[in-house]
């Protein structure tokens, strides 16, 4: 069965989690290696993850999520917006996280990553690519 006769929002959610497995993807492939390989602490290697799995993110998310009716110019800095909320939002769960509470940064990052998704889908959804007239 063609993807075209599923349901809209059927449709929109695979294709997120499609571009969010390959944004997680550039974002873990970035902490572990920070982590593991440049002995980089956890907080600043998944922050610099978290921006290359932002760059991806924008690229999948407009292509391939939402029907974007806004320019690049317009939907750029909504979407930057939004990440820098998940960013900072990343940067604090972790530091509780590792840094506090000296939990280990993978299972940490599974669970921050879920809430980030939460945010970032909302807000992508309703304000970054959102259509000019809704």
């Amino acid at each position: 069965m063609p993807l075209r006769q599923y349901p809209r929002q059927f449709r929109q959610l695979a294709a997120y989690v499609l571009a969010g497995g390959l944004t997680a993807v550039a974002h873990y492939g970035v902490l572990i290696g920070l982590v593991e390989l440049g002995r980089i602490d956890p907080v600043p290697a998944t922050l610099a993850g978290f921006i290359v799995g932002a760059l991806v993110s924008y690229a999948l998310n407009r292509w391939m999520t939402f029907d974007a009716t806004r320019s690049h110019a317009q939907a750029g800095w909504r979407f930057a917006l939004i990440a820098a909320g998940g960013f900072v939002l990343t940067g604090i769960l972790m530091h509780l996280f590792v840094a506090r509470a000296g939990l280990p940064y993978l299972p940490m990052q599974l669970v921050t990553t879920g809430v980030v998704m939460v945010f970032s889908f909302l807000g992508h959804k309703f304000f970054s690519f959102a259509d000019r007239t809704a």
